[in-house]
């Protein structure tokens, strides 16, 4: 499994999208602080430090991140968490 990292139009967002269903469902799920899903990986993901809320939908999962956190930083720990998962 891959997952491809891309940038957004919003310099404190990027899409980690993988060639495997995440989410079942025509529904997006998004997570904002202090608040939890029924889907562990995105409660997994809030809980890395740098992370402010993260979106998901089918196969991708937008990570938005703190404005003092650097992509360079943060990019490696989302995947960790991701490969975790099996993605």
């Amino acid at each position: 499994m891959a997952i491809h990292v891309e940038g957004t139009p919003n310099p404190n967002a990027m899409k980690f999208t993988t060639d495997k269903i995440i989410f079942e469902g025509t529904n997006s799920i998004s997570v904002m602080p202090g608040n939890t899903s029924e889907h562990d990986i995105l409660n997994d993901l809030m809980k890395v430090e740098g992370v402010d809320n993260v979106f998901g939908y089918q196969n991708f999962i937008t990570i938005n991140k703190q404005f003092d956190t650097e992509w360079e930083d943060l990019t490696p720990r989302v995947v960790e968490v991701m490969e975790k998962y099996g993605y």
